[in-house]
């Protein structure tokens, strides 16, 4: 089996496994959707690898693999930046969430007392 045919098998598990986690649950698409483009993206330049030579070398690199671990290296930063704000925005949520507990269990205690 050449490394061709192995990333392609890769890419291919790697879609259906999440695929799987967004069908039980386990993982939302809002989440999911960064990885399905990226893989989407690995599994046609897997097919049409002359496109990462011509890409490699208009972007002045060498060789191809120092583009493909640039490029994967970009890719995972991209994720990370992307996960970091939906992290924000989820914290951001508990914070208001909190808070309108705090407010209603306050609220209970009052109509208690009276």
């Amino acid at each position: 089996m050449n490394a061709k045919m192995l990333a392609l098998i890769i890419g291919v598990l790697m879609m259906g496994f999440i695929v799987d986690l967004v069908r039980r649950e386990k993982l939302t698409f809002k989440y999911a959707f960064g990885w399905i483009l990226v893989l989407i993206v690995g599994i046609v330049l897997v097919i049409f690898d002359n496109i990462v030579c011509a890409v490699a070398h208009y972007l002045g690199f060498t060789l191809p693999s120092n583009f493909i671990f640039f490029a994967g290296m970009s890719g995972f930063l991209f994720m990370s930046v992307l996960l970091t704000i939906f992290l924000c925005q989820q914290n951001e949520r508990n914070d208001k969430m909190a808070q309108r507990i705090g407010l209603l269990e306050e609220e209970v205690e009052r109509m208690k007392k009276e």
